[in-house]
């Protein structure tokens, strides 16, 4: 408990006069004040409040992170504060219904006041993708265009300046890797499980010549297709070079180690010593969902304002809103993950002296 020497007044604390003084309508300097003016100024006021917390969490996250051995205390506290990032992005989305009580023709009351000003110009919500892992390197060419060439010189090299830092999927892939437990001199899991694989998909096979006399030839010649498609994409999971070919052309973004090591934290789950980097893995694909939907939602909304217009800096509107919403996302190797799981009943055996290490087995 601090010693507070002088008493604390509520309004001095949060600075409430400096606050609530913050919102001036350019309207009303013309002398013709649009009333939904001040709604739009404060909820992106309340959006920046947001991001500045979001941020907060995502660097303290990184700092635990950045370190060669992170105990498990630390990944309950990285798990509890993905959970408050979740929570902070659904009142993100809540607040566009809040927006949307104002109609598109309340908004053309005050729009061109504001050009060239535009929400590309979020310095903080540019920090936020770029702390997550999204650079400028690693956007479609019209949307690098956008993320620097609406910026002031200052805030320009700020962003560069933090892309030179480590992002968090970056920080992501260096813990995946250290992971121990699928090799040991006994036991070489992903030699197992790609025999499992091999099996499935012989078994897949048989079954499709088995019954190709109810198929057209057509059909049968489709259904061999697939299965030597789906052949190819476990030869990506398993081939470094095939891995590593994908990674050069921007189609994967973790090494295959760290893929690896995330497949199995996803295929053993139960395993208490797997759980919480379970729910980490998780809730970093919940945050590219949750954002993926904040920016399909203001796309709509844009659509719903604008209709065909372009936006207030430049954009083609909601065309380019719905386009960032589909290519903006960092985790997707975690989402594509999924393609490689197999049923529980099939999966490798661990050894007991393995099982045991990771049930944080204790002997007193």
């Amino acid at each position: 408990m601090h010693n507070i020497n002088e008493p604390v007044y509520y309004g001095d604390y949060l600075e409430l006069n400096k606050l609530l003084d913050s919102q001036h309508p350019k309207s009303k300097k013309i002398g013709n004040e649009a009333h939904d003016e001040t709604l739009f100024i404060i909820v992106h006021q309340v959006y920046e409040l947001w991001f500045k917390q979001i941020l907060h969490e995502l660097h303290s996250m990184k700092d635990v992170f950045d370190q060669k051995k992170i105990m498990e205390s630390e990944l309950s506290t990285v798990v509890h504060r993905l959970e408050r990032i979740k929570k902070i992005q659904s009142i993100l989305i809540d607040q566009l219904d809040v927006m949307e009580t104002m109609t598109p023709m309340d908004f053309l009351e005050f729009r061109d006041l504001l050009v060239p000003a535009s929400g590309f110009q979020s310095v903080q919500f540019r920090e936020i993708e770029i702390l997550m892992g999204l650079r400028t390197d690693q956007r479609k060419e019209v949307d690098r265009e956008y993320f620097l060439g609406r910026l002031q010189k200052d805030d320009q090299d700020r962003l560069l300046e933090m892309e030179k830092t480590p992002s968090l999927i970056g920080l992501l892939e260096d813990w995946l890797e250290r992971m121990p437990f699928t090799f040991t001199d006994e036991f070489d899991f992903w030699g197992e499980y790609q025999s499992t694989v091999d099996d499935m998909l012989c078994g897949d096979e048989i079954t499709i010549q088995d019954n190709k006399a109810t198929l057209s030839e057509k059909a049968l010649e489709m259904q061999l297709a697939n299965l030597n498609g789906t052949r190819m994409t476990f030869a990506t999971l398993f081939e470094e070079s095939i891995h590593n070919g994908l990674k050069e052309k921007g189609e994967r973004r973790l090494s295959q180690k760290a893929t690896l090591n995330a497949l199995f934290i996803l295929l053993y789950r139960d395993e208490p010593i797997l759980f919480l980097p379970f729910v980490i893995l998780e809730n970093l694909m919940d945050i590219d969902e949750l954002f993926t939907t904040w920016r399909y939602r203001h796309a709509i909304m844009a659509h719903r304002m604008l209709g065909t217009k372009i936006g207030t800096g430049g954009s083609s509107g909601h065309k380019y809103l719905k386009s960032a919403a589909e290519n903006n996302r960092v985790f997707m190797d975690l989402f594509n993950l999924s393609t490689f799981l197999i049923p529980r009943s099939k999966l490798p055996v661990l050894p007991a002296k393995l099982k045991e290490q990771m049930n944080f087995s204790y002997r007193g």
